[in-house]
């Protein structure tokens, strides 16, 4: 069998979609496709096609749909081109001739059928049959609404004439769905080959119980919709799941378009002679006349048969549904079930598709038709499980307002943020998680006892695209650039430059001048860490470390510059909070000047060094965040330990306290400490660990290495105070 990809769609059918596409100004090909297949499988099971199958016997052609596409999208326009222009034809001629036709002669069956049963005489028998299918009321061709009864009911006016199909079409589904309940309940019995129990219910003199037909009515069902009413987030999208649970993923074909596509690149000449091409009505004409002819009687109860070849490929295609149904996830049971029956859906669609060609057989052209329309459809069911959710909305909605907002924006703006402020929060939280995880900000403050919430959608730094500001005045001309952080040691170095992180308003480096946006964090260390100990407690991130014009042997002075993961904008307040926080996640002091963000460095040509490793977090230390608290909340929880001990403490673990502890003690090697200080150190350290080292384990390993270490930095030291 062809793969999917490489089948291609009903030729009738696509060329009807073709013309709804040029008429409604709107590109979306799988809404059209889903609603022309289904009034083109509504001819044929009205006509009571069957499909003769090699291994479930005859089954009755028929679909149920669910199109969904956003207002706008030409959804009644459609809908009403393809009733009055393309079956318009068949209707008339099967509601006015062939109906009644075929259900006189079986009506006449049924009453002599019956006459022999109870012993009445012929005309009465009739009389009273034909009676009884009047009282039934007219044959509706669709209808919008029903009860299960009145289903039933229309379903034993059909049963009796042996001809016709009941056809469920309810339009705005989402806000018709949870008074439809019942009816589609009826409707999942109906699906596979028209039957239904009957409901047993008082005899009376004004309620008479008809006497049961056995028989099968082909049932087909079209919800239409807009995605946001009908996937709410509250009741109505809950028993909406419950629909496709208890059976409806399987049964029917989807179509979904979160937004109707429309080439803007057209002219308006070039529009209104798409508009008006008589080739598109000419064609339309000729396809109703077609089915217009397939309303003949003589067409009528045609049993489509299957060759092997195709009987075949649908077990193939089968087989190959089952092996992708198999290889999800226990959690995705819907999607599992939706997947294990397209190749049903696919026979009955092809078996429409065979009609309207004028088949006696399904043949394997008919059959790829309708798997690529199934395949389609599996996409767009895939797409409505994985939609956007509320929450994913109110977040994107924060991050771009581009304002402050408020709850009482929220409610006014957004149609979903509704429900109690227990759901509000519950919605609100799961944005900020959302945000965690998709660079996303949110942030909250108070002001007179209300809630203020902005955000920011950041984006991904680009090592190549590293923002500086550098001029060879101190305050002025500090020209913005942009550079690969590789190439950042040739400014650090230059002579008779100043540099900053920021960018300023007409190049005047001040705090009022501030462009918010930056994504490199620059430290100046003067005290309290070599060189050589901060590259090692830095040694995961990737850093430029420089040295300075003050910096000695003896007292090492130097300047990191830290690339950020994501660009950040923060106002001057905001940017200092932001380093303040960096400055605490630090195993060691800074100058914390250099939180201000007009904060400029002087470049001078010493040593330099690269490292590699992982971009610094930006989100970890932005103010006002989930992060931000999660981080402060650490720190007030190791409040009685050094920075140093700190950044060891939460980056300890059971499986790498050895490592680590180690690590600690040659930091404190380089620092210049004495071995016993070491000594004291490690093992104040260790102590505070929750699952610590046997102190005799600390004195055999850990401060062995130590003292080897010791003892050959004091060599070094010795010679090189040598003359």
């Amino acid at each position: 069998m062809k793969k999917h990809e490489d089948m291609v769609h009903f030729e009738p059918a696509e060329k009807v979609v073709q013309i709804l596409k040029n008429k409604t100004q709107n590109d979306n090909s799988l809404f059209f496709r889903v609603l022309v297949a289904y009034y083109f499988t509504k001819v044929a099971s009205m006509m009571r096609t069957n499909i003769k199958t090699h291994d479930r016997g005859v089954i009755p052609v028929g679909m149920y749909a669910l199109n969904l596409s956003t207002s706008g999208s030409g959804k009644g326009y459609s809908t009403n081109m393809v009733e009055e222009q393309v079956i318009n034809q068949f209707r008339d001629r099967f509601t006015n001739e062939t109906f009644p036709k075929i259900s006189e002669k079986n009506l006449a069956k049924l009453a002599i059928k019956r006459s022999i049963k109870t012993g009445e005489d012929d005309e009465t028998s009739i009389q009273r049959v034909t009676q009884e299918f009047e009282d039934l009321g007219a044959l509706l061709f669709s209808f919008d609404d029903a009860s299960p009864q009145g289903v039933k009911q229309m379903r034993h006016k059909l049963l009796m004439s042996k001809s016709g199909s009941v056809n469920l079409e309810i339009d705005e589904i989402g806000s018709n769905l949870l008074g439809s309940v019942p009816v589609l309940n009826t409707f999942l019995e109906l699906y596979d080959v028209g039957k239904i129990k009957q409901k047993l219910i008082k005899n009376t003199g004004e309620n008479k119980r008809n006497e049961d037909i056995d028989g099968r009515t082909p049932t087909n069902m079209m919800l239409f919709g807009t995605p946001n009413k009908l996937l709410n987030g509250g009741k109505i999208e809950e028993e909406f799941y419950s629909m496709l649970n208890t059976g409806y993923a399987r049964r029917c074909i989807f179509g979904y378009h979160k937004k109707p596509k429309t080439d803007i690149t057209m002219s308006p000449e070039e529009i209104y002679d798409m508009l008006t091409d008589t080739a598109m009505d000419e064609y339309l004409l000729e396809l109703s006349t077609k089915l217009g002819r397939l309303a003949d009687p003589v067409n009528f109860g045609q049993t489509l048969t299957l060759t092997k070849d195709v009987a075949l490929q649908l077990i193939e295609y089968k087989l190959d549904c089952d092996i992708k149904s198999d290889a999800m996830k226990e959690h995705e049971e819907i999607m599992k079930s939706e997947m294990s029956h397209r190749y049903y859906k696919a026979l009955k669609l092809a078996g429409a598709y065979a009609f309207i060609d004028g088949s006696f057989e399904v043949a394997e052209d008919h059959l790829h038709h309708a798997i690529k329309l199934v395949e389609e459809s599996g996409e767009a069911f895939k797409a409505i499980l994985t939609r956007e959710r509320n929450y994913v909305k109110l977040a994107k909605y924060i991050s771009e307002v581009g304002r402050e907002i408020t709850q009482v924006d929220l409610v006014e703006d957004l149609p979903f943020y509704r429900g109690s402020a227990a759901q509000k929060n519950e919605q609100m939280a799961l944005a900020i998680a959302y945000g965690y995880k998709n660079n996303i900000i949110i942030k909250k403050s108070f002001s007179d006892g209300i809630e203020f919430l902005q955000g920011e959608s950041m984006d991904v730094t680009d090592l190549d695209k590293m923002q500086i500001s550098y001029s060879q005045n101190i305050t002025e001309n500090f020209q913005p650039d942009i550079a690969p952080f590789s190439d950042l040691h040739k400014l650090v170095k230059a002579s008779g430059y100043h540099y900053a992180a920021h960018k300023y308003i007409d190049g005047y480096r001040n705090s009022s001048n501030l462009i918010p946006g930056f994504n490199l964090v620059i430290l100046d260390v003067d005290h309290g860490i070599t060189l050589s100990a901060a590259q090692n407690l830095l040694k995961d991130y990737k850093a430029l470390f420089s040295t300075t014009k003050s910096h000695t042997k003896q007292t090492n002075r130097f300047r990191i510059i830290l690339p950020l993961s994501h660009t950040v904008k923060l106002k001057s307040d905001a940017y200092s909070k932001f380093m303040e926080n960096v400055f605490n996640w630090l195993p060691f002091e800074v100058d914390t000047a250099t939180k201000d963000c007009a904060r400029k460095w002087e470049s001078f040509n010493g040593d330099h060094h690269y490292q590699d490793g992982d971009l610094l977090d930006a989100t970890l230390f932005i103010p006002q965040t989930r992060k931000e608290e999660e981080q402060t909340k650490t720190y007030l929880d190791n409040n009685g330990l050094s920075n140093m001990e700190r950044w060891f403490h939460l980056n300890t673990n059971s499986g790498n306290r050895s490592d680590h502890l180690v690590r600690y003690a040659l930091i404190l090697v380089d620092n210049g400490y004495s071995i016993e200080n070491i000594r004291n150190s490690v093992l104040q350290f260790n102590s505070k660990l929750k699952d610590q080292l046997e102190e005799e384990e600390v004195n055999n390993t850990i401060l062995i290495t130590a003292m080897k270490a010791v003892t050959k930095r004091d060599i070094a030291l010795s010679n090189s105070s040598q003359p």
